[in-house]
């Protein structure tokens, strides 16, 4: 490996592969459709109810937008298709139509196994180019995964760095990961969501928008043998959970291909976490109850959510 920049330090395609078989849960589950999800029976189901003490509910989806800017190429569509003026007699009605290329960085999504193949291979090795086609997929569609309700994990990186957000560009390492444990006070273990933080929303909120598939704080390389160690169902960010640009070679989102093709583990992207970052601060607290359901849209490589956690 290269010396170390902000995003670095820069992997090489060879050492890249060689950890993709290093993480890699092929043929663990009979039910390989669900991937990671599989870790998370009634036993982890009932341990993160028990986290639930003040019941509070924080949504961590974004409003649905649909202004196009530098981080939403590809605007939420909504527009009303009945002003009570359609259907006759009593009472009146008012309808709507919502739609979305939600797969970039302006809807909180959740990505499927289908979504990213490597290699031409889709988790558990199947060829890309036959289980994905014009109909949707036949093998890890987001149906398939049903909703997940497990034990959640904040990783606040800029309440332990003692900044007010990650500079785009900024890569979050193994080493990060394990300091941001010991300083919040919580542990990663198997079955949980983990969440980053790297304050993305509130440097938009303060400084404007940009594009944040050239630049955007997120994960290394690095940090995903211990996540895989650690035994993760779900991985999240107010990002896409890569940092970008990407470190690797020839390979434009490495955590997504690791995280989805590899493990099995599907991704929360665009998460708006800060409503959560403050509730997890006043209570020094950065575990609680996740529950993320998406649309049962059969073929579909993911689908818009807006995941709850509960406090």
């Amino acid at each position: 490996m290269s010396s170390a920049t902000s995003n670095g330090p820069a992997v090489s395609r060879r050492e890249f592969d060689a950890l993709f078989e290093k993480v890699r849960t092929w043929g663990r589950w009979a039910d390989a459709e669900r991937g990671a999800w599989n870790r998370v029976g009634a036993d982890h189901v009932r341990r993160a109810a028990a986290l639930v003490r003040s019941g509070t509910v924080v949504p961590l989806g974004l409003s649905w937008d649909t202004a196009a800017g530098p981080d939403n190429r590809r605007p939420a569509l909504h527009y009303m298709s009945d002003l009570g003026d359609v259907e006759p007699s009593e009472p009146s009605t008012h309808k709507d139509f919502v739609g979305a290329d939600y797969h970039g960085k302006g809807i909180t999504h959740l990505d499927a196994l289908s979504h990213v193949a490597y290699r031409g291979q889709l988790y558990g090795g199947g060829a890309a180019r036959e289980l994905v086609g014009a109909g949707g997929a036949r093998f890890g569609g987001v149906a398939a995964l049903g909703p997940l309700v497990t034990r959640g994990v904040l990783l606040d990186l800029p309440a332990v760095q003692g900044v007010a957000w990650l500079e785009p560009g900024q890569a979050v390492h193994a080493g990060d990961v394990a300091a941001a444990e010991e300083a919040l006070g919580v542990e990663i273990g198997e079955g949980d969501a983990v969440l980053l933080r790297t304050g993305r929303f509130r440097r938009r909120r303060e400084l404007g928008p940009w594009d944040a598939d050239a630049a955007c704080a997120g994960f290394h390389v690095d940090a995903v043998p211990l996540l895989a160690g650690r035994g993760i169902a779900l991985l999240g960010s107010d990002g896409d959970s890569d940092v970008r640009p990407s470190p690797v070679e020839g390979v434009h989102s490495p955590v997504h291909t690791l995280a989805v093709t590899a493990m099995g583990v599907p991704l929360l992207d665009n998460a708006d976490v800060e409503e959560l970052a403050a509730a997890c601060a006043g209570t020094d607290r950065y575990e609680f109850l996740l529950i993320v359901s998406p649309l049962n849209v059969p073929g579909g490589t993911g689908s818009p959510v807006n995941p709850v956690a509960v406090l």
